[in-house]
């Protein structure tokens, strides 16, 4: 049997990446094409991407595919969450297309609450607050800069509009902005009108794996994609990551790993209560109008931002030499908790973790592999309390953790994370998000029946790593002195919120 060919496009906060996935006899191959910086542009205090410098990557990538004289069947391109960008009247993009780090994100937060109440803003949408929320980002967008806008697309769906030609929201992607209704599944028109958004800036939202049309515009120069079909997969990289996670029947909960942590559980609908608000947990759209009911946590943010600061130091630290050297440091010497907002910003990590050791009572890390340690056993305890926070919000019990994506190919970090559930886990695949993309991809062209189909050939083309729980003593006792150092940390502040009501 022949292989069919797809192109996934997966941009992350790091890279972007042009991976190729090949299917044959039911086994899904996958190999990366070209990989490409994805360097936010700082200017004048504000935090921007580079567009530019990503679309050009994508081109490089298609150039290296059409040497290959492969048949592509489909592409799609999928994202982080909550950034998006505008479009002219004449299809144009507006720049600058803002980072979701960019410090305006808190005018927003302060301009929408004082419009309507968090509460309200929760039960419409089941959206976690997260001061980064496409919300509260266009709350800060100037009115000049919307009154010229025409559309608005996240920036997985924007790529498949370069591809294709065709402006959608795929509903993954709509349901990260906090512009959602998961019950209506449907655009909030009562939360845009409230937040002084435009309705005409929301284009039609179209399920996982919709076929947009053939390639066209700017990139159908590229030989390869002469018949190729543009599919909106999952266009948030996370909904196609958890497309690929190989488990079968229940009790198991995923952890997408990697810049974040994503952890949660797939429901049949939404859980929009107080419990659920209060926990700040979140509800996304995954495949087939499933539920991803997670908590987006800071996740090897902090040890890509440490590895930085000592690289611009002269220290040349890999990240198998910092993982390393972590194993060989002490174990529990002190914690940190990185949901603490500090950890949230870039720029002088290990400062940071030293002065939050400090404030509460511990001994600051003298070395790159204490540090590490620190971060990754802190890590670990922050998955256990989000697991038990999940058992309690659905009433569901686990017998299994599966860790997709790059953070999965942190073997200490797993470890770490089994012995701090008390359950299996099952690392891989580290390349989640791409073969999502392209599973997706192939249930639209109806090569795949479904996701219970999907998931059965990621396990047949897999080589998955398990780990089994560990010390459950001291990792018992490490879980009491993290709860201690968070509960020390102040809770979320959220601006005095209006009165108004969703009617």
């Amino acid at each position: 049997m022949d292989s069919t060919h797809y192109l996934a496009c997966d941009l992350g906060a790091e890279s972007g990446r042009l991976m190729l996935g090949s299917f044959k006899n039911e086994t899904l191959s996958l190999r990366e094409v070209h990989r490409f910086d994805n360097t936010p542009v700082s200017k004048n205090g504000s935090l921007s991407w580079n567009l530019p410098g990503l679309v050009e990557g994508l081109h490089a990538g298609l150039s290296l595919i059409g040497d290959t004289g492969l048949p592509i069947a489909g592409i799609s391109t999928d994202s982080w969450g909550v950034d998006y960008l505008l479009l002219n009247d004449r299809g144009e993009v507006m720049h600058p297309v803002f980072h979701y780090r960019d410090p305006r994100s808190q005018k927003g937060v302060e301009r929408v609450l004082s419009r309507v109440s968090w509460e309200s803003v929760f039960a419409e949408t089941g959206i976690q607050f997260m001061g980064l929320n496409t919300l509260f980002q266009l709350g800060a967008e100037s009115e000049e800069r919307l009154a010229e806008a025409r559309a608005l697309l996240g920036i997985g769906d924007a790529f498949n509009y370069f591809l294709s030609g065709k402006a959608v929201s795929e509903v993954s992607m709509a349901s990260t902005t906090q512009l959602y209704n998961p019950v209506l599944r449907a655009w909030s028109d009562r939360l845009l009108r409230l937040a002084g958004v435009p309705r005409r800036l929301f284009p039609e939202i179209v399920p996982s794996g919709t076929c947009l049309g053939l390639v066209n515009g700017p990139f159908n120069r590229h030989q390869c994609l002469k018949n190729t079909e543009v599919i909106a997969s999952c266009s948030h990289d996370t909904g196609a990551a958890v497309a690929a996670v190989p488990a079968e029947n229940d009790g198991w909960a995923y952890l997408s790993s990697g810049t974040w942590s994503l952890m949660g559980v797939e429901l049949p609908s939404p859980v929009i209560t107080d419990a659920c608000r209060e926990l700040n947990f979140t509800n996304e759209i995954g495949f087939g109008n499933t539920v991803r009911l997670l908590k987006n946590l800071v996740g090897l943010w902090i040890v890509q931002e440490c590895r930085r600061a000592w690289q611009s130091e002269g220290d040349a630290w890999s990240y198998q030499d910092l993982t390393a050297a972590a194993a060989g440091a002490a174990p529990f010497a002190r914690l940190i908790d990185p949901s603490d907002s500090r950890f949230l910003s870039p720029g002088g990590m290990p400062g940071k973790i030293h002065s939050f050791c400090r404030e509460t009572g511990q001994s600051p890390p003298k070395t790159p592999g204490e540090t590490i340690r620190c971060v990754l056993e802190s890590l670990a305890l922050l998955y256990a309390r989000t697991l038990a926070q999940l058992a309690r919000l659905t009433g569901h019990s686990f017998k299994m953790l599966h860790i997709v994506g790059g953070g999965g190919k942190n073997d200490l970090l797993s470890q770490f994370t089994a012995n701090a559930i008390q359950l299996p886990v099952v690392a891989g695949p580290d390349e989640a998000t791409a073969a999502g993309n392209v599973l997706i991809q192939a249930i639209g062209q109806k090569k795949l029946d479904g996701l219970e189909h999907a998931r059965a050939v990621v396990r047949h083309s897999t080589a998955l790593k398990r780990f089994e729980a560990r010390d459950a003593s001291a990792w018992e006792a490490a879980a009491a002195t993290f709860n201690q150092i968070s509960q020390a940390q102040p809770p979320i502040k959220l601006p005095v919120a209006s009165t108004t009501d969703l009617h």
